[in-house]
């Protein structure tokens, strides 16, 4: 008898993909109830069912769901073609010697045939409810003795099948999906693109491909049909090819290493042209250029002419295919605004970091110019019905202008995208984020849309994970409240073990080259414990220190935001009932998860909040109302370590002439880089100290112009420098004799 793997593996989830969790409760609920069809398998292995109102259903071999043949009326994967795989998973795990997970989810168990195929809805057809009549057959008879089980059934529960999409070849690729999406795919390969993937493991058993517009993943073992994406039905078939070479890209990269214990390869650039092309040169080297002119005068002498420059040389990257670039350069000029604005969001040091990047990515173009210039995707993808999932809000903004970055949830991809929205401001007008919460988006407030679940047939994703999502006639969006959907994120979201997690990231670019992609470290980091809570009134920042499940210790950290002033004051009361509680003996457990930004500072685990779910419900602090006039617990400022306090002094050297300008140094400027030089010396940073006082010495001797690449030569180092030491804080500070960029890891 010829047993159908490809059946037995898809699981309760990977079948709500496929068409929705609706039709598989109702399918469930027809195997209960006894109103499953009678399953007989045919020589070749095609399943067929028929149903008591008399609806013929097939599933041949070598085809997915949506291609079957069902003699209802729907159109793709209906509710019988769902109730055939229910049925067949069941009556071939009848023979197995495994029973059904204590947990009675469903999610795991359906993988191996034994009989849990359903979610908790559909657990007692497994465990003995009545039989529907006429399922007794050949394929739900007992296996014999001598009988090989079937492979997935055979497999130790969480062990993962280890295999890689990159088995499948262009001829395969080509009869699953089609000559026309390859010929479209083939085009998307020659003008490169970025993919980051994940490997099987016990805990996401599913390969996946992060495209820098969709996500692809492979819920079947060496099955090409089943292949998932977000994107539209008419772009699956092209995403899916380019998933699938990014993964022959990474094998490959794997088999030229020279170590055969070498980590596998997680990000990989696929395609492209070696050189860019004499347009796209000349769009970078204009941008140059204007960095170079902003460094020699200083962020004081631009004016409405040079931003109007730099706009026209985001344009010009944009239409050249350089995203990242282009995303500098608009970066560069909301900097240069805000400073005439007068505006908080103005950073001296951000400014000078931006003039490094333009110039880092000019510099690394040659090594792989897709993964450091952008990719060369559409700006755009469609996407299909998607479901997400808030986790908070960010509001920024200038003296004419508010933003609100809502950030979201893509279960079924694993990562984070983010929607943006801006308000102009007329006179007088001067909104705090609790106030912009009651403005309305997708139809509902704010405030509403940052805790809830959002379901949406009309949405688009660009390559920077920004989303876009419309309220159409035709295609329909929801709001609906969030719930307890943090605690069902998949665990590349939400994060039970934050050490680990980052120890998984493995080794990335520095970020003055990385992919400016939006919320790439927002996550949900569930809580165990709130152990402290303080706030620096210097640094005016709320601190407080938490564990997760795994023990680990992360350090909550969060900056006060002028746009909204009781922000501190509601992060503290939602961390702080706990933290109170736990001194009484009372209150475990109120602090659920925190959702933000989470990376590694001077050795710690840092988590920059979005928002905090407790037995309260979501708290999103820079919605939050207040005026920020609570009193709180102050905290004892942490020391900072030698390596960092001499980079850091630097690094804000550097800024302060790029500032002022290299042509208009002021004395005190010249003072603080002659001293950043000693410094250095004297912490044992000898690179970065010869770095400083080379520059020191060409704006005396050689003037301002010839002492711009000595500038950015120190800015790139020294910035590349601090990122490594603060990520192996822990192992550098032991080597103070030692330039940090040698011994950080990377």
């Amino acid at each position: 008898m010829t047993v159908r793997t490809d059946l037995l593996a898809l699981t309760p989830r990977t079948l709500a993909s496929l068409a929705n969790k609706g039709l598989v409760k109702r399918a469930e609920k027809d195997l209960t109830a006894g109103s499953g069809p009678l399953v007989t398998v045919t020589a070749d292995g095609t399943v067929r069912g028929h149903f008591p109102d008399g609806t013929e259903t097939a599933l041949p071999p070598g085809r997915s769901l949506d291609t079957t043949d069902c003699a209802c009326a729907a159109t793709g994967v209906c509710r019988h073609r769902i109730g055939l795989v229910l049925a067949y998973q069941r009556d071939t795990g009848a023979g197995a010697d495994t029973g059904v997970d204590g947990d009675g989810d469903g999610m795991e168990n359906a993988g191996q045939g034994d009989g849990s195929a359903s979610g908790a809805e559909g657990t007692a057809a497994a465990v003995g409810a009545p039989t529907p009549v006429g399922t007794l057959t050949p394929a739900s008879k007992p296996a014999p003795a001598t009988s090989p089980a079937p492979a997935l059934a055979q497999a130790p529960p969480n062990t993962p099948t280890v295999w890689s999409p990159a088995e499948f070849d262009d001829d395969a690729l080509a009869a699953a999906l089609g000559r026309p999406a390859l010929v479209a795919a083939r085009r998307t390969r020659d003008r490169g693109y970025v993919a980051r993937l994940h490997r099987p493991t016990p805990d996401d058993p599913e390969p996946r491909v992060e495209l820098p517009t969709c996500t692809v993943r492979f819920p079947v073992p060496h099955e090409l049909g089943y292949a998932l994406t977000d994107a539209s039905a008419a772009l699956r078939g092209e995403v899916v090819a380019l998933a699938v070479w990014a993964f022959r890209a990474a094998d490959e990269a794997r088999t030229g290493q020279a170590h055969a214990d070498a980590p596998p390869v997680t990000e990989v650039s696929v395609g492209g042209r070696t050189e860019t092309t004499e347009r796209a040169d000349e769009a970078l080297r204009t941008a140059l250029a204007l960095a170079d002119d902003l460094l020699l005068e200083g962020v004081q002498q631009a004016g409405p002419v040079f931003a109007g420059s730099l706009a026209r040389a985001r344009e010009s990257l944009t239409a050249a295919s350089l995203h990242w670039p282009a995303g500098a350069v608009a970066e560069l000029r909301e900097q240069i605004d805000a400073y005439a604005a007068r505006g908080t969001h103005y950073e001296a040091e951000r400014f000078a970091v931006l003039l490094a990047e333009l110039h880092a990515r000019h510099r690394a173009a040659a090594h792989d110019p897709v993964g450091v210039l952008g990719t060369k995707e559409a700006p755009e993808t469609p996407l299909r019905r998607v479901r997400l999932v808030a986790l908070g809000c960010r509001i920024g903004g200038t003296a004419a202008d508010r933003s609100a970055e809502t950030y979201f949830a893509h279960a079924e991809a694993g990562i984070a995208l983010v929607l943006r929205k801006r308000w102009d401001l007329t006179e007088g007008q001067s909104p705090t984020g609790h106030e912009l919460s009651a403005r309305r988006l997708l139809g509902s407030p704010l405030r509403s849309l940052a805790t809830a679940n959002v379901v949406s047939e009309h949405t688009s994703r660009a390559a920077d994970r920004t989303v876009a999502i419309s309220r159409g006639r035709i295609a329909a969006t929801s709001v609906t409240p969030l719930g307890s959907a943090w605690r069902d994120l998949p665990g590349s979201l939400l994060i039970r073990d934050t050490a680990a997690h980052l120890r998984a990231a493995g080794e990335r670019p520095p970020r003055l080259i990385r992919p400016r992609v939006a919320a790439d470290s927002v996550r949900v980091v569930e809580v165990a414990a709130v152990e402290s809570i303080g706030y620096d009134p210097a640094a005016q920042r709320l601190e407080a220190v938490v564990r997760d499940p795994a023990s680990s210790e992360v350090l909550v950290s969060a900056a006060y935001n002028p746009l909204s002033p009781g922000g501190l004051d509601a992060l503290a009361a939602a961390l702080g009932a706990e933290d109170e509680g736990q001194g009484q003996g009372q209150g475990q457990g109120q602090v659920h998860c925190i959702s933000g930004m989470l990376h590694r500072a001077h050795g710690r685990i840092v988590l920059d909040p979005l928002a905090v779910l407790t037995s309260q419900g979501v708290t999103v602090p820079d919605l939050a109302p207040g005026t920020g006039d609570t009193t709180l617990t102050t905290s004892t400022p942490r020391r900072s370590d030698p390596i960092t306090a001499a980079l850091t002094s630097a690094l804000t050297a550097l800024a302060q002439a790029a500032h002022q300008g290299l042509r208009h140094l002021t004395t005190p400027t010249r003072t603080h880089l002659t001293e950043s030089t000693t410094t250095l010396q004297r912490t044992g940073l000898h690179t970065a100290a010869h770095l400083v006082r080379t520059l020191n010495t060409t704006l005396q001797n050689e003037g301002a112009t010839a002492a711009v690449s000595a500038w950015v030569d120190a800015q790139i180092h020294l910035t590349t420098s601090l990122e490594l030491h603060a990520e192996g804080a822990e192992e550098t500070t032991r080597l103070p004799s030692t330039d940090a960029a040698q011994v950080a890891p990377g």
